[in-house]
């Protein structure tokens, strides 16, 4: 057997860099780093020598670089991927946030944080978390909870197994999710004498795995005995590149859909069977199927609590409840019915299972209806009084009349997440939500991951401002790198979402807008000066045509444009024919009135509920 001595960092880039997707390129495209005592001389040696063998790129926050590389994923629909290094610490700690991110929305990234000494001879080295009761424990214990597969590497010859057993998981559609290689700096630096037939190019392929017959046979009897069908699809839908698959089934059986924020987009909005948004922040026409259905299929979804209207959505006493999932997990959900593989698989089987059944139990109509109340809902308002702040449903609409097929909206949390799931009428493939954690600061990295990825697209980037002052910092990477994309980025002075929350449960307005915080002074952020400072384009609209016209100048460059408007913080999507109830624990006992009035309508509510049969 054929051996090369390597240290183990400059085994494992090699290892790395000959791992194969089907298309034939890396499966993972490069590495983001921020260097530390943890990494430098070991991991930045060996990636300093591979060169664009495996591309290093350098970021300015080791949880945005995640979310950067997580929302790549997303966009090459977990065909492809990328890794992220940090010494140890507090860079590893900051991606943690990023691998709960990349856990909960079945993402691919493989995070390669730095640790503690293996051989414990300058222990407590610097930045080192000592356990008083475990020696084996340090910092990036804290990965466990949130990586689909953990390690640590603390002798150069475990790469042999760690190493496959991380790309076995990244490319797995139903174990997909962040791989953790904790990397003890001293190991980093050791040479072994490894195999050369380890770092021969291995090609991963996504499997389909294929249903069981008899569990389509269920569904196929299912839903010939049911009178209102209705398709809940999910973010398995576009990982499985069904898309196509799925407006076949749902035209040829004649079964409407309603979408979750992860599968929005897997049928542009104007497919006949597309009745847009369900559950919390639903649409009429899509709300009106799910509380009728006496047969809910979902396709490659969760069941998130918002899409369930927090499992009050589905009223109808009879309903049952079917789940198609890849994982066996999430297909046996709440006593669902459950088929557990590849969507786009499934959905063959079971349309052939079908044959020639249709259902028509829907209004075509209610659709068309829903439609034209949110073009009524997101125009731009005429005649406005002095000081008017536009609502988000206006800005969605500037955005909306300046999109093209090409364009992508992408948010991650606060208001925009659920306007922008019931009003963007987005293309096929024209939407990127990060809603499986609604984490503040995906955004603007997020953005950059779905540019690298898909650079011919048009990405919008929707921010609050409260979300915007959480992480920004990825801008200035993306100026250096000249990655452009359009950031909209609406100030309404503080967390205006939650205010609002805090409001419709009875609370007083307290610590979300400034000017309800206990602050000396208001602030007055000029975040036009901000992001030009990093080197974007940056400007104001003073209203939403001015706004639509700032859209189309940025298409022009080469670097980000930042868009700044001031909004209304008082008024969410508004009323465009949608909306449910979710559960929000309201508080028992109160001194405020309002609080006891919202908790005699929270426990009316709960009579709705319905987790399981």
């Amino acid at each position: 057997m054929k051996t090369i001595r390597l240290t183990a960092a400059q085994a494992m880039v090699r290892y790395i860099a000959a791992q194969m997707s089907e298309d034939g390129e890396r499966f993972i495209d490069g590495i983001w780093a921020i260097f530390g005592h943890g990494n430098v001389a070991g991991l930045g040696e060996a990636l300093e020598q591979a060169g664009n063998q495996l591309p290093t790129w350098r970021g300015q926050n080791e949880q945005t670089m995640a979310h950067t590389a997580i929302a790549y994923a997303k966009a090459r629909k977990r065909r492809r991927a990328m890794a992220v290094t940090s010494s140890i610490g507090p860079g590893a700690t900051n991606m943690v946030t990023a691998a709960a991110l990349a856990h909960v929305n079945r993402l691919p990234v493989l995070l390669i944080p730095g640790d503690v000494f293996a051989n414990r001879a300058p222990d407590p080295v610097l930045q080192q978390v000592e356990d008083f009761d475990d020696g084996t424990v340090s910092a990036n214990d804290c990965f466990r909870p949130v990586s689909r597969y953990f390690d640590r590497i603390a002798r150069p010859e475990q790469l042999l197994t760690a190493l496959p057993r991380a790309f076995r998981v990244l490319t797995d559609p139903a174990a997909c999710g962040p791989v953790t290689l904790s990397f003890c700096q001293d190991t980093q630096a050791e040479a072994f004498d490894y195999p050369e037939s380890f770092f021969e190019p291995r090609i991963w392929r996504i499997r389909r795995p294929e249903p069981d017959s008899r569990d389509v046979a269920d569904v196929a009897e299912l839903i010939r005995a049911s009178k209102a069908p209705v398709l809940v699809c999910g973010g398995g839908v576009v990982y499985s590149e069904a898309e196509t698959t799925l407006s076949d089934f749902a035209t040829r059986h004649g079964i409407p859909v309603i979408e979750t924020q992860a599968g929005k987009s897997a049928l542009a909005q104007a497919h006949p069977m597309n009745f847009g948004a369900a559950g919390v922040d639903g649409a009429e026409s899509a709300n009106r199927l799910a509380e009728a259905a006496d047969l809910v299929i979902g396709i490659g979804t969760r069941f998130q609590d918002f899409t369930t209207g927090s499992w009050a959505l589905f009223k109808n006493p009879g309903r049952k409840l079917v789940s198609i999932n890849v994982q066996g997990y999430d297909a046996d959900k709440h006593g669902a019915v459950g088929v557990v593989g590849d969507a786009k698989v499934c959905l063959e089987r079971l349309s052939s299972a079908l044959g020639d059944h249709q259902g028509n139990a829907f209004d075509p109509q209610s659709r068309l209806d829903w439609l034209a109340k949110v073009d009524a809902h997101c125009s731009a308002r005429t005649d406005v009084p002095d000081g008017y702040l536009p609502l988000d449903a206006e800005v969605i609409g500037a955005v909306q009349r300046t999109a093209t097929e090409n364009t992508i909206a992408i948010c991650a949390a606060g208001t925009m997440p659920g306007a922008l799931k019931l009003l963007w009428q987005a293309p096929q493939g024209g939407y990127h939500m990060e809603y499986g954690y609604s984490c503040m600061g995906y955004e603007i990295a997020g953005a950059m991951g779905i540019k690298l990825a898909q650079p011919d697209r048009d990405v919008v980037c929707f921010v609050g401002d409260g979300s915007y002052m959480m992480a920004n910092s990825e801008l200035a990477t993306a100026v250096m790198r000249r990655v452009p994309f359009t950031v909209v980025l609406t100030d309404n002075r503080g967390f205006g979402c939650i205010n609002r929350l805090q409001m419709g449960t009875g609370g007083a307005q307290f610590n979300n807008l400034y000017r309800t915080s206990n602050v000396e002074a208001q602030p007055d952020i000029d975040f036009v000066a901000h992001a030009a400072a990093m080197g974007a384009h940056a400007v104001k609209a003073k209203d939403i045509a001015g706004l639509e016209a700032e859209i189309l100048a940025a298409r022009e460059r080469e670097i980000p444009s930042v868009i700044v408007i001031d909004t209304d913080p008082m008024h969410g999507p508004g009323e465009a024919g949608g909306g449910h109830w979710w559960d929000v624990a309201v508080p028992e006992v109160s001194t405020r009135e309002q609080v006891m009035s919202a908790r005699e309508g929270y426990i009316t509510a709960l009579k709705d509920q319905r987790a399981a049969d």
